[in-house]
């Protein structure tokens, strides 16, 4: 399936507040967060839709300055898993981080999601830590990533 890559704007917070409780469980933000994470100036974040019927298949945020960045959240609707979106929302990302001009990119991740995990390390992250209980109303651990500007996209150390 082929997706297209826009701006979230306030307009797509509905959808995206509604897939955010279904896809996280505990672990989801509440709507008053994903407002301000969508409104902040140092955000970018991503919604994807499929290209032939629009719909919502998944969003994506990154918080990012010139010297670093941090992969906020990945979200696929589950009817779009395994399609690759994951990894294009993630690419997208690490693209806006580079134009940026962030050497450094992190990310927390659950140690019990291993397809995730091994997504971020197929894209050049590496495990930096581990911290125990992090996802508190689950107990469990948030492994910590970080990709390098040598494992940004092509161009990435000019």
């Amino acid at each position: 399936m082929k997706y297209t890559l826009s701006l979230a704007v306030l307009e797509d917070l509905p959808e995206m507040i509604e897939q955010e409780a279904l896809i996280f469980g505990s672990d989801a933000w509440s709507p008053e967060l994903m407002v301000e994470e969508v409104s902040h100036p140092l955000n970018h974040y991503l919604v994807a839709r499929t290209e032939q019927e629009g719909a919502f298949a998944g969003y994506a945020g990154l918080r990012a300055t010139v010297d670093s960045g941090d992969i906020q959240t990945i979200a696929v609707v589950e009817d779009h898993r395994g399609q690759g979106l994951g990894r294009t929302l993630l690419r997208a990302l690490l693209e806006q981080a580079r134009e940026r001009g962030a050497r450094d990119v992190f990310l927390e991740v659950r140690a019990d999601n291993p397809a995730a995990i091994a997504l971020y390390e197929s894209e050049g992250f590496v495990t930096l830590d581990r911290r125990v209980g992090y996802y508190q109303r689950d107990g469990v651990d948030a492994l910590v990533m970080r990709s390098t500007s040598r494992g940004l996209p092509v161009g990435s150390e000019g």
